[in-house]
Order: C-alpha cells, then sequence, then structure tokens
C-alpha cells in the first residue's frame, strides 16, 4: 500500500460520519456494547487507542459489532502497527508519524491517519503521498484559527483534528474547508462507560452524529 492509496482510503473513513470517538477502554466485556451504542447513535467509525492493556482485546470485540469501522490509536512502533491488524483494525491513527511507522503501515496495508501539527510535519507527508491527517493536539496547538491558517497554502490537505475538541468547539473545527471530521472523546464518557450507561451514550452519539 501505497501513502496515496492510504490516504485515500483514510478519506473515505472520514468522511463516513463528522465525530469520530476517541475511546480509551479498560475492560473488554464493555467494548461490543460500547460500540453498539454508538454505532446505533450514528457514529460508526471507533478510534481505540492502544492505551490500556485490554485495548487489542477491545479492538476484537468491536470488530465483530455490524456496521462499526473500527482502527486503532495511539500507533507508535512497527509492533503496534502488527498487533492492531491482527486484532482486526481497519485504519490506524498516529499522534505523529516516523518513517518507520509509515513504512510498517505501509507494509502491512493498514490505512494511516498520521497526525501533524505544523506546516512542516505535513509536508513531509504530503511529500511521502499523505494528503489526509490528523491535527494533533489540536486546541494546545491553536485550535481552529490555527488549523485554518495551515490551511491557506496547503489547500490540498485535510485533517481530522483532536485533542481537546468539545461538542462546543467542535463545529468552529468542521466548519474549515480543510476539516473532513474531528475527533472526540466527549461522546463515551468514562462514568457512562463504567456504568454501562449506553443509552445515555447512544443519545451523544446522536447529538454529535448531526454536527
Amino acid at each position: 500500500m501505497t501513502g496515496n492509496e492510504a490516504s485515500r482510503r483514510t478519506r473515505e473513513i472520514c468522511q463516513t460520519a463528522p465525530i469520530v470517538p476517541v475511546l480509551v477502554v479498560k475492560d473488554a466485556a464493555k467494548a461490543r456494547p460500547l460500540a453498539e451504542a454508538l454505532v446505533a447513535g450514528g457514529l460508526p467509525v471507533l478510534e481505540v487507542t492502544l492505551r490500556t492493556p485490554a485495548a487489542l482485546d477491545v479492538i476484537r470485540e468491536m470488530a465483530r459489532v455490524k456496521g462499526g469501522i473500527v482502527g486503532a490509536g495511539t500507533l507508535v512502533t512497527a509492533e503496534d502497527v502488527r498487533a492492531a491488524k491482527e486484532a482486526g483494525a481497519t485504519f490506524g491513527v498516529s499522534p505523529g508519524a516516523t518513517d518507520e511507522l509509515l513504512a510498517a503501515c505501509e507494509a502491512e496495508g493498514l490505512p494511516l491517519l498520521p497526525g501533524a501539527a505544523t506546516a512542516t510535519e505535513a509536508m513531509r507527508l504530503l511529500a511521502r503521498g499523505y494528503d489526509m491527517m490528523k491535527f494533533f493536539p489540536a486546541e494546545a496547538s491553536g485550535g481552529a484559527p490555527a488549523l485554518k491558517a495551515i490551511g491557506a497554502p496547503l489547500p490540498q490537505i485535510s485533517f481530522c483534528p483532536t485533542g481537546g475538541v468539545s461538542l462546543s468547539n467542535a463545529p468552529s473545527y468542521l466548519g474549515l474547508s480543510n476539516v473532513v471530521c474531528a475527533g472526540g472523546s466527549w461522546v463515551a464518557p468514562g462514568d457512562a462507560v463504567e456504568a454501562g450507561d449506553w443509552a445515555r451514550i447512544e443519545t451523544l452519539a446522536k447529538e454529535a452524529s448531526t454536527l
């Protein structure tokens, strides 16, 4: 898989819904009902971050949910990529991008949404064929005004801002011409996941899906 092919597939995934839930799940037993609630609410693209020991099992469980498109977030090493692909992830997300990580995703055929926070990082990825990127950490990097400014000289690049994105500020990102979708964790609050309050999560997903 080339960078161009990876970016084309990642762009198709990002165009599915305006918000991509960014999920930190500690208990694999909660994975399927959580994914079902988000999909039912209109958010089928799910990013499971590799930040918990259960993450790969969570991906395995969510990959079985009808209508879900499950990806692995926080990919950092080539081993992360192989493990995520084996667990059933259909795309990957990374906070940044290294040549090793890009090469591993291309070799494994795993479409990657690579992270960039500056014009130089974005241009390096563009030179390798990637034109769909994650803007991270979005709010800490200047928020929507910064992303709009980066887009002026680089209109051929599209972004999914993540990091500090909320229900209140998501519209300011989604209103930009260089933003396809945004990633956010507010649609699956930790307390709701712990309590198994899937109805609340489905309601939050429905609200986010209309942004």
